[in-house]
């Protein structure tokens, strides 16, 4: 389990599933645990910042579906609001800018509101903020 925690970031939920596929009792499963988190092979909060650096910088994910993704891992509020505060604001809005970008232009579709629609509903996928999305889309529409 060591190795398992070592070689990626795990949160305790992932850990615990790993451990519910072996056959072990509870008592050993909570002393294995135990001995991981002791030993700072579980840190929730420095899971929580990775996986929101790594899932904006890599896959462009906004911060509704880092959050949504992190509370499905049953990370804290206070914890996710740390790992979201990771991702630089001016980097955050680069990021969707060259996505939105890059995605409009990409869309085969005439102008209209069958191309909007799509576009819309492939940034709130991502996880960005309606508000963004449609000032964005306001701006490339014209």
């Amino acid at each position: 389990m060591e190795y398992f925690c070592a070689y990626q970031e795990r949160c305790y939920k992932e850990v615990e599933e790993k451990l519910y596929s072996f056959s072990l009792s509870i008592s050993e499963k909570e002393q294995v645990l135990t001995y991981l988190i002791e030993n700072n092979f579980i840190n929730e909060a420095r899971f929580a910042k990775s996986f929101a650096r790594g899932k904006h910088n890599y896959k462009n994910w906004g911060k509704n579906r880092i959050t949504q993704e992190l509370k499905f891992r049953d990370i804290s509020s206070r914890i996710i609001t740390e790992a979201l505060s990771e991702i630089p604001t001016e980097t955050y809005f680069d990021n969707f800018n060259s996505l939105a970008e890059k995605h409009w232009h990409s869309i085969k579709e005439q102008k209209g509101p069958k191309k909007n629609k799509k576009f819309v509903d492939f940034l709130l996928r991502k996880g960005y903020e309606s508000n963004l999305i449609f000032e964005k889309l306001k701006e490339l529409d014209n």
